[in-house]
C-alpha cells in the first residue's frame, strides 16, 4: 500500500466526523460535502509529514473552510431556504443524513443561520463538539477572550430566537436606537424600559482604565450608569449585529456591544482594547431620522 493510499485510510476514518462539523457548521449537505473534499485536497497536497494530531489539523482545516463559505454567503446575501433543510429521500448515505437532521434539529439550523459567521464557528465548534476556545481562536483568527464572548452571545441568540433574522435585526437596531437616544436625553424611565431587569454591562481591561465600571448588574443600576452619557457614540454593525462605537474621526474608541432578547438588552460589553477593536467587524452606521 502506497503513502498516498495509507493517507487516504486515515482521512477516511475522521470523514464522518468532519461532516457533521461542516453540516452543522454551514446547514447544507452539498456544502458540507464540498468542505470535506477541501479538506481531502489540501491534506493530499501537503501530506502529514510534521503534524502530530491528524483529527485536530483536519477540524481546523474544514472549520477555516466553513468560515470563509459562511463569509461568502454573508456577503453575497444569498439566501439557502431550500439548502437549510437536507433533502433525506435523495441523499446517497441516507441514514447517516437521518442521523444528522435529528441530532441537529431543522429548528436549530434556522437558528443557527442567524449568526455571524465567526459566532456560528465559535458556537458549533465549543457548544456541539467541544473543542477548546484555545484552538477556536486561531481558527476565527481573534484571541482567546473574544471567541469565548462570541460564543457566549451566539449561545443567548439561540435561545432567544424568534426565527426570522431580518425581522430580529430591525427589532435589534430599534432598541439600540432608542437606547442611545434616552441615554443622550438622560431618561431614566426609557432606559429601564429597554432593558431587561438581570441586564450585565461588562467592560474590558482597557475601557475600565478609560473609566468605566468592570460590571454593573440590574437594570436600575445599568440605566443610571448610561443616563446623560454616549452621546458622541453612533451606530455600527459590530459582527453584523447593531451596536454603538465612539470613533472620533471615524477611528474606534470604543465599542458598545449589545445582546438583546424579547426586545430588551440583556447585556452590553464596553470593548477598547486596541487588540479586540482589530479582531471585530465593525462597520459605522448613519443614525436616521
Amino acid at each position: 500500500m502506497t503513502d498516498a493510499d495509507l493517507l487516504a485510510r486515515r482521512f477516511e476514518t475522521d470523514r464522518a466526523r468532519l461532516r457533521a462539523i461542516a453540516y452543522r457548521m454551514l446547514g447544507s449537505r452539498t456544502d458540507a460535502e464540498d468542505a470535506v473534499q477541501e479538506a481531502w485536497l489540501r491534506l493530499s497536497r501537503a501530506g502529514d509529514a510534521g503534524v502530530e494530531n491528524l483529527g485536530g489539523w483536519l477540524t481546523t482545516v474544514v472549520a477555516r473552510v466553513c468560515l470563509d463559505m459562511l463569509r461568502v454567503r454573508r456577503a453575497r446575501r444569498e439566501e439557502f431556504a431550500d439548502e437549510a433543510v437536507p433533502r433525506l429521500a435523495a441523499a446517497a448515505d441516507a441514514e447517516q443524513e437521518a442521523l444528522l437532521a435529528e441530532s441537529v434539529g431543522l429548528a436549530m439550523l434556522v437558528v443557527l443561520d442567524r449568526l455571524t459567521p465567526a459566532e456560528r464557528v465559535a458556537f458549533v465548534l465549543h457548544d456541539m463538539f467541544d473543542l477548546p476556545f484555545e484552538e477556536i481562536a486561531g481558527i476565527v483568527g481573534r484571541s482567546v477572550d473574544a471567541s469565548r464572548q462570541l460564543a457566549s452571545r451566539a449561545r443567548r441568540r439561540v435561545r432567544g430566537a424568534t426565527g426570522d433574522p431580518d425581522v430580529d435585526r430591525d427589532r435589534q437596531r430599534q432598541v439600540v436606537e432608542a437606547f442611545l437616544a434616552a441615554s443622550r436625553r438622560g431618561d431614566f424611565d426609557a432606559l429601564l424600559a429597554l432593558l431587561d431587569p438581570s441586564v450585565v454591562a461588562r467592560a474590558d481591561a482597557a475601557a475600565v482604565a478609560a473609566g468605566a465600571a468592570p460590571e454593573v448588574r440590574g437594570a436600575a443600576e445599568v440605566a443610571t450608569t448610561f443616563a446623560g452619557r454616549a452621546r458622541a457614540a453612533r451606530p455600527a454593525l459590530v459582527d453584523g449585529l447593531v451596536g454603538l462605537a465612539w470613533a472620533p474621526g471615524g477611528r474606534p474608541r470604543v465599542v458598545f456591544d449589545f445582546t438583546t432578547e424579547n426586545g430588551r438588552i440583556v447585556a452590553i460589553d464596553l470593548i477598547a482594547d486596541p487588540a479586540r477593536l482589530g479582531e471585530l467587524e465593525l462597520e459605522l452606521l448613519n443614525e436616521e431620522g
